[in-house]
Parts: C-alpha cells; structure tokens; sequence
C-alpha cells in the first residue's frame, strides 16, 4: 500500500461518517481511527512512526489507535476438536436478524448449511447476509447484537 492509497482512505473517512479502517496484506497492517477531533489517526504494524507517514498522523492520539505487530497471534481461544467457527468476513456491525422486531436467523441448537443465512453485518450502511459456509449445529453465538465487529472475529461456534 502507498501513500497516495493511504492519503485516499483518510479523504474518504473525512468525507464521511466512516470512523475506522483497518487492512491487511503480506506482513502490512495499517489500521485508521478517527480520534475525538474526527482527524484521522494512522497506525501500522512497521512501528509508531512509519517512514512515509507524517509524525502528526500517528502522535494525533496514540491510544485511539493500536496495531498488533504482522507475525503476532491473536488471543483467540484455542480450537476445539469437532468444532468450527463462522467468522466476520469484514469490519462492521453485527445484527443477528434482518430486523429488530424479526426472529434472529441463527440461536444455539440452530442446525445450518453452507448457504444458511446466519447474521447481517452492516459496513458503511450496507447490509451484508453472512452464509455460514459450514455444516453442523451452532453452539453459541459469541457476539452480542448490534455490537461491531472486526474482520475476522469468530462470531459463531458450531460443532460439525
């Protein structure tokens, strides 16, 4: 990712309501907040002060925005023998039902299939259906409704 990308991203999140961006490709992290002022504030997994990044970017405020270096694991739960996991395939927010006065698409004991429906997760006000790409019996739903969600998080837990 270069800088012209970079500066894009924070035009974009200027223009609009947009207050966290966060990407990842071959070892890059770069991560976007909008501080409390609404100015952006850059982090990347190369350290604090990146070289093609205005210090002011990243001293906006340091607490806003934090990156886990590219080779750190996460402190996700270890995996269970016969279980897998549905996860977010995107940065948003989590809705378990089309909407708030609509039956949750999937519950614990839910049997699902590969093309199941199982939650909405809505990113720059679209409204996305997750499939859960998995057979089995979901076991829990591990993320409250209306919280967001980060690309990646496991969002069901389902035995096989």
């Amino acid at each position: 990712m270069d800088l012209k990308q970079i500066k894009q991203i924070i035009d974009l999140m200027k223009r609009s309501e947009l207050t966290e961006f966060s990407v990842e490709e071959e070892g890059f992290k770069l991560k976007i907040c909008r501080a409390g002022n609404g100015l952006p504030v850059v982090s990347t997994g190369y350290g604090s002060n990146p070289p093609f990044l205005p210090a002011e970017s990243t001293a906006t405020a340091p607490a806003a925005a934090t990156a886990a270096p590219a080779g750190a694991k996460s402190d996700s739960p270890k995996d269970e023998e016969g279980v897998t996991y549905i996860k977010s395939p995107m940065v948003g927010t989590f809705y378990r039902a089309a909407s708030p006065e609509s039956k949750p698409f999937a519950d614990s004991g839910t049997k699902v299939v590969e093309n199941t429906v199982v939650c909405i997760i809505e990113a720059m006000k679209i409204m996305n259906e997750i499939q859960a790409e998995t057979k089995g019996t979901v076991l829990e739903v591990l993320v409250e409704n209306g919280q967001p969600v980060e690309y990646g998080q496991r969002l069901f837990k389902v035995k096989a």
